[in-house]
């Protein structure tokens, strides 16, 4: 049963009720929400709730009904996000794990992880106990493979996935992996079970050849309650009558297990499908249905591998998966889970140690566009810092109250927001230090219970009106009111209290203030998307890979002068994604230029062109060095 505790509950009347129910036989799993704390209390024990719903500090009890109690959906509402060393699995990342079958050598596993990692993987997979069909087919280097994945992983900042298959491997195993994997076939290995959960490693456990969705969710049961609650359940194929495929890959298993679990779910296409063609449409085919992410078999040689090798990728089919996913990533409002990149300045390492929990500020209220591309940037805990004004964002930065700031520049509809870009130049001791681009997904958002005939007037932004104009339309006698912001005007209409108020902004404001979604995706165009910048003090910025660049410059007054600039950029061939002027304060009919260009591999030559503008502009300044966010 589920016991949700009461507000501002005494630390004193929280441990008795883990006490009384501790003496009752129950075993107790604590889960502290963003709205409520509870207890979730397991184990073969028959009790009165209402003895529990009497105990002071309790709010209620609710009864879970799944014979799975702490994986259920009814245990925890929210989804679990599983940390593992610098990458998050679950909520609205995709997480891509790549390498081959099987160590095979020191060689193989290091050429693979640079493969994978160059491609965007954001963790290594290898074998290094292998169970196999045939007792004569290779069975794994075991520990000296284990010893070879670790070295590759670390190489190259990746968290390493290795399957155990045997009790007598838990102590060795949690030496080497972050990521203890149970394989199809030890999936109702309970004993195997028992002991990986007590390690409380986070687990990838995949779904046995015949298993149903709650025989996959009960051995999860087995591991949560013994000891881990940090599991990956994975899809993987299960045995059917079919025999053009090596399994049959149930994709209805992913939004089945979203309902029923709070747990993510990804999915193995290598496995599901065991031919190499089949696995990139299916991987993109499990994206879409909602995982959370892909495990898939690369190998630097798969004619050479020493096991799967017909389902193992090449290094340029990977190459070209992970592109399509990018594009496939804004359109489910996902992005690919991509490895942090550490500070430089000038391609010298400086590492930044970050805080365990950052102040980043935003414009606007809880629940904006501005919040979500936050929360879709860092990788870290962090606080959102609400600002009334852009500028009031730059001077929490510049004045230390927050590390970070992100600001919206640029809508593929709507074009630049100046203000922004004026501000930039503003204040130079503030930097450009990344970019995150997102989907706008517009909400006609009411009180709990409102309906379309109740509704007199909207509410939202200028911009968030002219977007929606088209379904707008089909209500002429609304009032449409513009709000100075999208977010602010959910938290207006909620402070009203009337239902004949409505308010179009994201799913977050609706979450924030509780309210009602009563139509989604009205917006006229589903291409809507805005780019939105991240910016700190000038000597916290840096990348360790900086791909793009953003600029500005002001040109002598002569003829040609900014296409001897462009020229320059083009002679070094240095690919320029965004050119604009901007009037100059206090200088009438004079421009300054903003570029938006490529950094190349060999970023010398970007920093020699940068001499070369210097000395053609009259102006000249890097906004920031920073790596681009895939489209």
């Amino acid at each position: 049963m589920v016991i949700v505790l009461e507000h501002g509950i005494k630390e004193q009347d929280k441990n008795n009720i883990r006490n009384h129910l501790e003496r009752k036989g129950f075993k107790i799993k604590e889960i502290i929400g963003e709205e409520e704390t509870i207890f979730g209390a397991v184990g073969i024990v028959d009790i009165d709730r209402r003895e529990v719903e009497l105990l002071p500090g309790v709010s209620r009890v609710i009864p879970i009904s799944k014979p799975y109690k702490l994986a259920s959906r009814e245990f925890k509402k929210e989804d679990t996000v599983i940390t593992v060393g610098p990458v998050k699995l679950g909520g609205q990342r995709i997480v891509v794990i790549a390498g081959p079958c099987a160590v095979e050598s020191r060689e193989q596993v290091l050429e693979a992880a640079r493969i994978v990692n160059e491609s965007g993987a954001v963790m290594l997979r290898g074998g290094a106990y292998k169970p196999r069909t045939s007792p004569y087919a290779f069975q794994g280097l075991q520990e000296k493979g284990l010893e070879f994945l670790k070295e590759a992983g670390e190489k190259y900042n990746m968290p390493v996935v290795s399957e155990i298959v045997s009790t007598e491997h838990v102590a060795l195993m949690k030496n080497y992996v972050d990521i203890i994997q149970i394989g199809a076939r030890n999936m109702q290995n309970f004993e195997l079970l028992k002991k990986v959960g007590a390690l409380g490693k986070p687990v990838l456990l995949k779904r046995g050849l015949a298993a149903t969705i709650q025989d996959l969710l009960m051995a999860a049961e087995y591991l949560i309650a013994h000891g881990t609650d940090n599991i990956i359940l994975c899809e993987r194929g299960i045995k059917t009558f079919e025999t053009y495929t090596r399994n049959t890959l149930d994709l209805t298993a992913i939004p089945v297990v979203k309902k029923l679990s709070h747990l993510p779910i990804i999915v193995d296409p290598s496995h599901g499908t065991g031919i190499r063609e089949k696995v990139p449409p299916m991987a993109l085919a499990s994206i879409a249905a909602g995982a959370d992410g892909i495990t898939v078999e690369v190998h630097p040689d798969p004619e050479k591998a020493l096991s799967d090798g017909p389902q193992s990728l090449y290094p340029e089919q990977f190459e070209k998966l992970m592109r399509d996913i990018e594009a496939l990533s804004p359109v489910l409002g996902k992005e690919i889970a991509r490895l942090p990149h550490e500070p430089i300045v000038k391609g010298k390492a400086g590492k930044i140690k970050e805080s365990s929990r950052l102040k980043v500020s935003f414009q606007g209220t809880r629940g904006a566009f501005s919040e979500k591309a936050m929360g879709s940037y860092f990788d870290t805990e962090y606080e959102p810092v609400p600002c009334s004004e852009f500028a009031d964002v730059f001077d929490s930065v510049l004045k230390g109250e927050t590390r970070y700031g992100i600001l919206p520049v640029e809508n593929s509809l709507s074009g630049s927001i100046h203000q922004n870009f004026d501000l930039l130049v503003q204040y130079p001791d503030v930097k450009i230090v990344g970019e995150k681009k997102i989907r706008i997904v517009h909400n006609l958002i009411v009180l709990p219970g409102t309906q379309l005939a109740d509704i007199r007037r909207v509410y939202s932004h200028p911009q968030g009106l002219a977007q929606c104009a088209k379904f707008l339309g089909n209500y002429p006698a609304w009032e449409k009111v513009a709000y100075y912001d999208t977010a602010g005007s959910v938290a207006y209409i909620a402070e009203l209290k009337k239902r004949e108020n409505a308010a179009i902004a994201s799913e977050e404001a609706a979450r924030v203030n509780k309210l009602q979604i009563l139509k989604e995706s009205i917006e006229t165009n589903a291409q809507n998307y805005t780019r939105f910048i991240v910016i700190t003090r000038e000597e916290n910025s840096g990348c360790l890979n900086p791909d793009k660049a953003s600029l500005v410059f002001t040109t002598p007054d002569k003829p040609g002068a900014l296409f001897h600039v462009l020229q320059i950029l083009a002679d070094n061939e240095i690919n320029m994604h965004k050119l604009e002027s901007r009037p100059i304060p206090g200088k009438p009919w004079e421009y300054m230029f903003y570029v938006d260009s490529e950094i190349p591999k060999d970023t010398q030559v970007f920093f020699d062109t940068v001499e070369l503008m210097k000395k053609a502009t009259d102006y000249f300044r890097i906004l920031g060095l920073y790596a681009a966010s895939p489209h």
